[in-house]
């Protein structure tokens, strides 16, 4: 990789040129720094740094300049460089600023804003660029690999290993096993014609078609229950289960949390939350469980992870939760924290190409994979905004399927402003998937009209479905009442 490019622009030369010199002080080892003193130099600029293959993680803008704002002239860096992270810098106290921070980041044109650098070093200022750069880094799979997948690329089961990994921010790296760098790592870890994915690991272990568990253990974490009783016991390390194991776990609560999958469940899979309290540039569900995770082990919860609870009994004063090895977890208290499970789509031929074109969720690690190539969303909800515009930033079109005729009764309004005025982001209503063309990978989709009956066979590399779910309770005794959906009934409906 070209060395990373950071890019100022402010038109006046003393302040362009301090900006770069604060940034130089701190980021110049690691990576270019380049100014401009007017937006449109700045944007040919960065067209030739595109050209010649150089990343630019970071651009940042000053707000009044005379041909353009800076505001708009992030907008057009959104075009020029799609992964580039936008940040407005404006002047301690500005006021002037705040309408036009509030309506670009509502479109999307921004991903932060932060005063000048008032003095040397400014510490809040070379914090926001290194968070910015961090989650930059996230999504580019950064540079160190902890992990290490090689398997068939259209394998529903090596998609899954590598989306585990991302969503529990171990840094990881992918080969397929017929490339010539996949080929060469079998043969450097010994590992002949495999039956499965290989994962091999920083310390030396070697997997091949691992489960989660087994593949929990090598990475040093717990999948059994400690033998003494906990004082609460939490299934499920979504956002929910994740604060639940804080709070006990601070109180000087025994707290054991389980987990089958990873942790932050369907929210780890978001690309970006933006209106999560606390976070006013927005996070990713990765990053945001991750945070929580550290928090819970921090206060000395215990992690019990790749081994789902299968039952739930009492034992006089104590409950009981089962594990599919079949050790058991005894706890005073229980919180079923196990949230949902995506609801699937009915559609001839989809199941069989799991992980091979279709995808259940916002599936991030696939972004890269679609550049340069129409993709599909399937969904009216937030979770399927944010999965559409984060593909944009690769994908050549991204197409959202609605089968009602508006996103408002199932979206919040900063995600549909941000689709509306993205330029390779599209909605289509009333629109469904009723099958799928393609060889051992999806090709194309065939999508018909619900008002019209009228259908369409459109190109396709991918598919994201996200069309709500339905709660993962199955699993708990008859005499949790639940409703005719499923989810548990609690407080006065419990009693009904």
């Amino acid at each position: 990789m070209a060395i990373p490019a950071l890019f100022v622009v402010d038109d006046e030369d003393a302040g362009c040129q301090a900006l770069a010199g604060e940034l130089r002080s701190r980021c110049g080892s690691h990576y270019q720094i380049i100014s401009a003193s007017s937006p449109d130099t700045a944007l040919a600029r960065l067209a030739e740094l595109r050209a010649e293959g150089v990343p630019v993680p970071l651009v940042l803008a000053d707000q009044w300049m005379p041909t353009m704002t800076g505001t708009q002239f992030l907008a057009r860096v959104k075009q020029v460089i799609p992964t580039a992270r936008r940040g407005l810098l404006i002047a301690w106290g500005g006021r002037s600023a705040a309408a036009p921070i509030l309506e670009a980041a509502a479109l999307g044109w921004l991903e932060f804003y932060l005063p000048k650098p008032a003095w040397s070093p400014d510490e809040q200022f070379h914090r926001a660029v290194t968070e910015s750069l961090e989650e930059w880094w996230r999504e580019q799979g950064g540079r160190f690999e902890a992990v290490t997948v090689i398997g068939e690329e259209l394998s529903a089961r090596t998609h899954e290993i590598r989306d585990i990994l991302n969503r529990t921010s171990v840094p990881s790296g992918f080969y397929p096993s017929d490339s010539d760098e996949g080929r060469r790592a079998l043969q450097r870890l010994g590992v002949a014609q495999p039956a499965g994915p290989v994962v091999a690991l920083y310390n030396g272990i070697v997997l091949v078609d691992p489960g989660n568990a087994e593949l929990a253990e090598a990475l040093g974490l717990d999948v059994r229950p400690a033998a003494h009783t906990y004082d609460v016991a939490v299934v499920g390390a979504g956002p929910a289960g994740l604060a639940a194991a804080v709070y006990g776990a601070s109180e000087g609560l025994a707290t054991a949390l389980v987990e089958q999958e990873a942790f932050g469940g369907q929210a780890g899979t978001s690309s970006r939350i933006r209106n999560y309290l606390g976070f006013p540039g927005g996070v990713s569900g990765a990053e945001l469980a991750w945070r929580a995770y550290q928090q819970a082990w921090g206060f000395g919860a215990h992690f019990i992870y790749g081994n789902p609870a299968t039952w739930l009994a009492a034992d006089e004063a104590l409950r009981v939760v089962g594990l599919e090895d079949g050790s058991q977890i005894r706890a005073r208290a229980v919180v079923i924290a196990t949230g949902v499970s995506y609801r699937r789509l009915e559609a001839p031929g989809l199941e069989a190409l799991l992980g091979a074109g279709v995808f259940y969720g916002a599936s991030t690690i696939e972004a890269q994979a679609v550049a340069g190539k129409p993709v599909f969303v399937v969904g009216g909800g937030n979770s399927a905004g944010q999965a559409a515009l984060h593909l944009a930033k690769y994908a050549s079109q991204v197409t959202i399927l609605v089968r009602a005729r508006s996103l408002a009764a199932s979206m919040s309004d900063y995600l549909i402003r941000e689709i509306e005025n993205a330029p390779n982001v599209d909605v289509r209503y009333r629109t469904e998937v009723v099958a799928r063309g393609g060889d051992g990978h999806l090709e194309r989709l065939l999508l018909r009209h619900r008002d019209t009956d009228k259908e369409k066979s459109v190109p396709s590399a991918a598919l994201f479905i996200l069309i709500g779910a339905q709660p993962f309770t199955s699993w708990l005794p008859e005499a949790v009442a639940r409703d005719q959906w499923g989810s548990i009934l609690t407080g006065p409906d419990a009693s009904k």
